[in-house]
C-alpha cells in the first residue's frame, strides 16, 4: 500500500510567510502537472489558514502555492487588524480596562484582546471557499484536513479535522480529535493569539489559537493517517544550546515578556515533538516487524514515521527589527509603548508584522532554504507512484527545465 504523505503547519502569525516560500520551492520540484502531493494536511494557527488554502486547491498544488504566494507577498497589517490611530487606541483602552474591571471582580467588558481582527474575517470570506474542501475530499485528492484551536471553557486542546469516513475520532491526555465541517470559524478561532486577537466561539464554547496547550504538533497527522510528515516550522533551528549572559541583564521589557512567552506558545512545542518521535522511531526499531505483525491492540500499529522538518537558517525575530518601520503609525505608537522598539522586542514582532517588506523576505528565506535541502526533499516525495504518474518524460523535463 503507498504511504501517505502528512503536512503539519504550525503557527506563528506573520512568520508563517516562511512557510509559503517553502511550499513555492517543494511545487518547483515536484511535477507541474501535480495534484496536492499531502493527502494529510494539519494547520494550526496562522499555518491553518495556508493548510486550508492548500486543501482548497487540492486540484492544482502549483495553483494553490501560487495563491498562497500572492496572498502573502501583498499582506498588509490591515488586512489582519485595525492599524488606524482610532481603531488601536480605542481597542488597546477596552484591553487595559477589561484587565483593570476584571481584576475588581467586574466583568462587563468582554472584549479584551489587545488588536480587533475583523478584517481578518472579510479577508478569509473573500479567498477561502471552505466548501470546496469536501469536494478535494470527494475528488480523492485529500485524505483529510485538520485545524487545531484551544478551549478556553474545557482546557482541552481540539483538533477539528474534515476527511474520508473511514477517519475515526480520538481522545488523549487534555487533547482530543472530533469531525467537522472546517468553515472560517475554526480558522479564526486557530488564529486568535492570545490577549491580542479576541477568542471564537464555535459551538458552547470559546477557543483561542490552536498552538496553547498544543503539546504533539504532530500527532494529528499521525491521528489521519500519515506515513511520513513533512514540517514546516516558523523558529530557527539551534543545536538546543543557548548562550548564557556574560552580564547582568536589564529588566525585560513586557514586550519581551510578551515575545517569550508566544514562543513558548508557538514555538517550542513543536521540538519536543519533533525529539519524542525520534525516541519512539529509535525504540519502533528494536522490535522486528515480525513481532510487530504479531502484537495486539495499540502496538501492533507501532511503525516508524520519519519527520523531515524545514525550518529558518535565520533569526525570524532579528529580521522583523529590521522591518520594524512598516508598521502602520497607530500599531507603532502602541508597540513603542510596552517596549517592542527594542531589539528584544524582536520576536514580538515578528508575529503582528503582516505587511509585504517583511513577509517577502520571509518568503525568500523560506524559498532558499528549501532549496539548499533539495536532495533531501527530493527523496522524501521519491516513493511516490501519483507523482512520478504526472511527470512528464525526461526528455521534455530536460528541455522545458533548459
Amino acid at each position: 500500500m503507498q504511504e501517505r504523505v502528512g503536512l503539519v503547519l504550525t503557527g506563528g502569525g506573520a512568520r508563517a510567510a516562511y512557510q509559503v516560500g517553502v511550499l513555492k520551492a517543494i511545487a518547483e520540484l515536484l511535477p507541474r502537472r501535480a495534484h496536492n502531493p499531502f493527502p494529510v494536511i494539519c494547520g494550526t494557527s496562522a499555518g491553518a489558514l495556508n493548510a486550508a488554502t492548500i486543501a482548497v486547491n487540492a486540484q492544482s498544488f502549483r495553483k494553490g502555492v501560487r495563491y498562497l504566494n500572492n496572498i502573502w507577498k501583498n499582506f498588509h497589517a490591515d488586512q489582519v487588524y485595525r492599524t488606524d490611530v482610532p481603531g488601536v487606541f480605542n481597542n488597546s483602552m477596552k484591553w487595559f480596562a477589561g484587565l483593570l474591571l476584571s481584576g475588581l471582580g467586574i466583568h462587563r467588558l468582554r472584549q479584551v484582546s489587545l488588536l480587533d481582527n475583523s478584517p481578518l474575517l472579510d479577508l478569509l470570506e473573500d479567498i477561502l471557499p471552505c466548501e470546496k474542501i469536501q469536494e478535494s475530499i470527494d475528488a480523492g485528492l485529500l485524505h483529510a484536513l485538520s485545524v487545531t484551536a484551544s478551549g478556553y471553557g474545557s482546557g482541552q486542546s481540539v483538533t477539528f479535522y474534515q476527511g474520508v469516513e473511514q477517519l475515526v475520532p480520538w481522545r488523549r491526555t487534555r487533547r482530543i480529535g472530533v469531525p467537522a465541517k472546517i468553515e472560517i470559524k475554526h480558522l479564526l478561532a486557530s488564529s486568535a493569539i492570545p490577549f491580542i486577537f479576541p477568542a471564537a466561539l464555535i459551538n458552547r464554547e470559546y477557543f483561542g489559537d490552536g498552538s496553547m496547550r498544543q503539546i504533539a504538533p504532530i500527532s494529528s497527522a499521525l491521528h489521519l493517517g500519515a506515513d511520513r510528515v513533512l514540517v514546516i516550522g516558523v523558529r530557527q533551528e539551534t543545536n538546543g544550546h543557548a548562550p548564557r549572559p556574560v552580564e547582568q541583564a536589564e529588566y525585560p521589557s513586557l514586550a519581551q515578556i510578551g515575545g517569550h512567552v508566544l514562543a513558548s506558545i508557538f514555538l517550542d512545542a513543536l521540538e519536543a515533538d519533533l525529539e519524542r518521535l525520534r525516541r519512539i522511531n529509535e525504540t519502533v526499531r528494536l522490535i522486528s516487524p515480525e513481532q510487530r505483525a504479531a502484537a495486539s491492540g495499540r502496538s501492533a500499529h507501532l511503525r516508524p514515521v520519519e519527520p523531515l522538518l524545514i525550518a529558518p537558517s535565520q533569526n525570524i525575530g532579528e529580521i522583523a527589527v529590521r522591518h520594524k518601520q512598516h508598521f502602520p503609525l497607530g500599531v507603532r505608537r502602541l508597540l513603542r509603548g510596552i517596549g517592542a522598539w527594542q531589539r528584544s522586542g524582536g520576536d514580538l514582532l515578528s508575529y503582528l508584522l503582516f505587511e509585504q517588506p517583511f513577509t517577502r523576505e520571509l518568503i525568500e528565506l523560506g524559498y532558499a532554504d528549501a532549496m539548499r535541502r533539495r536532495d533531501e526533499i527530493e527523496a522524501f516525495f521519491a516513493g511516490d507512484e501519483q507523482l512520478q504518474a504526472a511527470a512528464p518524460p525526461l526528455g521534455q523535463r530536460l528541455a522545458s527545465e533548459g
